[in-house]
């Protein structure tokens, strides 16, 4: 009797351990979807300051409130990669017609593995494919902050924040935004009394810190 059966099971787990599990945009799809029936409902003006990205931007809840007299559309989803809001960037950026953008995302690209070369591959996918629709609207992109659970990829999340530096600095529509630094201590030390227990997502003081910092750039 042939013995590959009893080593079947062993060669089917090596090939799947060898297959990246890879997150798709249509895990997002439901994200979406509530935002298209949300615009549906009550259609945003056109002109207004979209922020769009990942969870630091879903949880900004107080957007209307920290930057009174300007219109504001938060678009953040999930835990959501940089590579996501290029894919839906038709449906929650240039469907607004925006006059700014305010991006956030790259840390948990970062955090999956991804290079600081990829997360800058991606944001100047994003960046054209905005101003291909909208060429007159500015982009502000917000430093990678150093969360302290993720300590460990401090180093990459420095050099995409170089990168993406460097990058915002050849067009003059892209700003490049530096909200990490604000959150830091003394001799760059992380404060964990500005992040919620997961040491990941930040609490009102951090966003506190985040509005004074991005309020004068969003004056029209």
């Amino acid at each position: 009797m042939s013995r590959l059966p009893r080593f079947l099971p062993r060669i089917l787990a090596a090939l799947l351990l060898a297959v990246p599990a890879c997150a798709t945009p249509d895990q997002w799809a439901a994200d979406i979807g509530k935002f298209t029936a949300a615009d549906a409902a009550h259609p945003p003006a056109h002109g207004a300051v979209v922020f769009v990205g990942s969870s630091s931007i879903r949880f900004w809840t107080t957007l209307a409130e920290d930057f009174p007299g300007v219109a504001t559309i938060n678009r953040g989803f999930g835990g959501s990669e940089l590579a996501d809001s290029v894919f839906y960037a038709d449906r929650i950026v240039i469907s607004y017609a925006p006059r700014l953008v305010v991006v956030y995302a790259g840390e948990n690209d970062i955090a999956a593995g991804k290079s600081p070369e990829t997360v800058l591959a991606d944001f100047r996918a994003f960046r054209t494919k905005v101003h291909a629709a909208l060429p007159k609207t500015r982009i502000l992109f917000l430093s990678l902050k150093e969360s302290p659970v993720r300590a460990k990829v401090r180093p990459q999340v420095l050099a995409t924040n170089r990168l993406i530096a460097a990058d915002c600095a050849t067009d003059a529509r892209c700003t490049f935004v530096d909200v990490a630094t604000p959150l830091l201590g003394a001799a760059g030390a992380y404060r964990p009394e500005l992040f919620r227990p997961d040491q990941l997502h930040m609490l009102p003081a951090g966003y506190a810190i985040w509005t004074k910092v991005l309020a004068p750039y969003l004056k029209p």
